[in-house]
Order: structure tokens, then sequence, then C-alpha cells
């Protein structure tokens, strides 16, 4: 790992140096076991501890396949999939790899009895395999997360349709969490230069999610002056929703838990913003029924803030603890679009306010290679920002994802992987030095 780790600290390793290169037999990695999937029986989803059931081991380097690269990662970071694959729910990701594994003899690789998880990475390319025409080696690259065979003809409008389609490093093996990762081709998109390797890993999962169900026509379609409530707006999510939002020329309505999350939102630019925690709102009487009077109180606080408007778009990701208040508080006609449910599945709601004013609700799930490029691109600009708050080392993960599960952080927390310290991989230091401050708001609260 030193060669490599040393070419590619040189200014002047060329694409033949890495070609070059001895790929070692094995490297670290972070993993699950699948013989421990039953460790945290019992427990309450609160009380499961990532930092007990994620492991750093030395692994085999896979072979390489058609259509496939071998990335070296400098960095990665921790999203909500980490966490549910480290406490095993709504169910261990073994299933996802063996039912991966049938697919073909290529795939069975990933049926290992560990996972090496993380969908997120920033790094440089060390091999292709054969029929990759777009990338060579010694190429700093960062990589979506999504993972599609591409075989059936329901994927060739919308990749996210394929049959096949699987989020690399949560339903496949040899994630981003590690000294080495192997994606396929098509995840690659070229690694913004004026950020550093940590701080260009942070935003790919997140950033394509929020675009995908924010802006792209295959979600709510976001439009100037929409009114956008956004959920846990200082969140991994919430907070790129938030800058699309504003860049976009729309009002977000940040809700945030704390004081401290609210004045993230401000410094983002963003002035409409619901503190639940403070103002004590509370959806639920108890674990069976929601409480409608606190919808109708969330409703007149929003007009409060919008000069007597509803919201047109709901970007909902929290689930069950706020979906029925996300219905009610949409306008006539509006959208409320979900990408995940991290307080809970199964969400309810008075289909009253749904259907008697034609609102709608869209299923958003990551984001095709399209739409992940022109998010990566936003963010190449200056356009949109790294959330990133916090960094820890590899060996460290466990701790990192802890932090996530209870949410004790901000934004996005990253974790080096071959990268000895944080701030090395910057390559246009004058863009840079115009959007410093945005970079790094995130780690001045």
């Amino acid at each position: 790992m030193k060669e490599i780790l040393d070419a590619i600290q040189s200014p002047d390793s060329t694409t033949a140096d890495f070609a070059a290169l001895s790929v070692p037999e094995s490297y670290r990695a972070v993993t699950v076991h699948k013989d421990e999937t039953e460790m945290f029986a019992g427990l309450a989803t609160r009380d499961k501890d990532p930092r007990t059931s994620l492991h750093l081991d030395e692994v085999p380097v896979p072979p390489l396949g058609p259509g496939e690269a071998l990335v070296a990662v400098m960095a990665s970071s921790v999203n909500y999939n980490s966490v549910w694959t480290s406490i095993f729910e709504p169910m261990a990701t073994f299933g996802f790899l063996e039912r991966y594994g049938k697919v073909s003899e290529l795939t069975r690789r990933h049926d290992l009895p560990y996972h090496v998880i993380g969908s997120d990475l920033a790094g440089v390319v060390l091999r292709t395999g054969p029929g990759v025409n777009a990338w060579q080696p010694g190429d700093e690259v960062v990589a979506h997360c999504l993972s599609v065979e591409l075989e059936s003809s329901d994927g060739h409008n919308d990749t996210m349709l394929d049959p096949e389609q699987r989020i690399w490093g949560f339903e496949t093996n040899f994630g981003g969490l590690a000294e080495l990762a192997l994606v396929k081709s098509n995840q690659l998109m070229p690694k913004p230069g004026h950020l550093s390797w940590e701080e260009a890993a942070a935003p790919g999962l997140v950033n394509s999610t929020a675009y995908r169900q924010l802006v792209s026509r295959n979600g709510a379609g976001m439009k100037q002056g929409d009114n956008v409530l956004i959920w846990g707006a200082s969140g991994g999510l919430g907070s790129y929703a938030t800058q699309f939002a504003l860049a976009g020329g729309a009002n977000p309505i940040c809700v945030v838990s704390s004081e401290q999350k609210a004045e993230i939102c401000r410094k983002m630019g963003a002035s409409a913003i619901i503190d639940r925690t403070a103002e004590d709102f509370r959806f639920w009487k108890d674990e069976q029924h929601q409480d409608p009077r606190e919808w109708k109180r969330f409703g007149k606080r929003i007009r409060e803030l919008t000069g007597g408007e509803d919201v047109d778009i709901v970007f909902e990701h929290p689930g069950r603890e706020t979906f029925g208040a996300s219905v009610y508080v949409t306008r006539k006609g509006g959208t409320i679009v979900t990408c995940a449910s991290t307080s809970g599945y199964t969400h309810e709601y008075d289909n009253r306010y749904l259907w008697m004013s034609l609102k709608r609700i869209i299923g958003s799930h990551f984001a095709n290679y399209r739409e992940a490029w022109e998010a990566n691109r936003l963010v190449a600009k200056g356009k949109i920002h790294p959330t990133l708050s916090k960094v820890y080392a590899l060996q460290d993960t466990g701790q990192a994802a802890y932090d996530v599960h209870r949410n004790l952080h901000h934004g996005k927390v990253g974790v080096l992987a071959l990268a000895p310290r944080e701030g090395l991989g910057v390559r246009d230091p004058e863009l840079r030095e115009r959007h410093v401050e945005a970079i790094n708001r995130f780690r001045d609260v």
C-alpha cells in the first residue's frame, strides 16, 4: 500500500506508473460478519451499537471483472445504509449478497461470510477490467453507489428501474470503507479538484439522492418560487436539499432539532427555520395514535414563515414519525417525495388529506448515472458544497457509524482510508479559496 500511496502523492506519477504498480493480495476493510447477525437480538434499535459489530479486517483483493475498476480509496464517509448494515436492520445484508451471488459466475464473488461496506469513496483508479475505455489507472475519481447490470430493457430509460439495480457497498460487497474498492466503471465520476479527499468523498450518496428527489423530473421537479419543507435540514440528506432549494430559487423551510442545527441552516442561507424541539412538536400521542392538532399547529407555523402559503414540496426521509404531518401540511396539488424511513418504515397518514386535495406521494431512491453526474458537476463548479463536519480514521469507523446512528453529528461524517491525514488532494487551490468558507461551514459549528 505504501507504493500506491507514494504514487498518488507524487505530482509526477503517470498513467504508466500506476499501471505498473503491483496490486497487493489483501487490504484493510470495514466489515460485518455473517456469523454475528443475531448479536443484537432482543435489543431496541437505539441500543444496537455499531462499534461492536463493525470490524477492521484484512481481506483478499477480489478478482477484477469486465466493466469494472479497482480503486485505491483515499477517503470515504458514513451513510445511513452503513448504520442499517451495522445493526442488521431491517434485515442482515447477507441476504442481498446471497441473491446477487446467484446472478452469474462473476457475481458469486460477492457472496462471502463477510461484507465490506460503504457507499462513498474518493480515490484513484488502479486497474480497469476488459471493456473499460473511459477511465485509466491514475485517474482521480469519486464513485456514486448505483450498481446496475443493464441487461433488461427496463433500465434503459432510467437505470434505477433496472431489475438488477443495487446499492454498492450495501447490496453488493467490496464497498468504499476500505483501502481498496471494486466498482463498475459507470459508477465513476471526476473528483472535484478544489476539494480534499475527505471532502470529495462526502457528497456522493446523499448529494445524488437529494438531486433526484428534489430537482430531477424523476422526483419532485422543483421550480423557482416553490416552498420546500425539508426535514432534518442540517443532516446528511437535508443539508444538500437545502442547498439545492436555495441554488434553484426555491424557499426552503428547514426543520431541525436544535438551535445549533438551526444556525447551520442560517449559514447555508436559509431564513425560514423550525426548531421542532424548542417548539415542542409532538406528532404522536402514543405508539398507536397521531395527533392531528399538532399537524394543524405545524401547518400554521409554516404559513407564518411563508407569508400564508402552504408548502409545494415536502422532502421526506424520517418516515413514520413525520409522514402524517407531511401529508397534511402539503398544499393542494403538492408533492410529498420520500427516499427513506429512518424513524420507521410503516407510514400512517389520513388519506382524506391526500386524495381530496390531489396531492402526490413519490418514492425516490438514490439516482441514475446522469443525475449523479449532474449532482457531482454542481459540486465541481462550487455551486453545491460538502457538508463534512467530522473525520475519523478507518479503524474508528464504528464510532463514526455510532455518531450517525445516535444523531450526534451534523451533515456528513467522513472516514480516512489511505489518506494519511486530512487536507490532501486539493488540485485547484484558486477555486477552493473562493469557496473555503462554505466548504468549512459544517466544521465550524
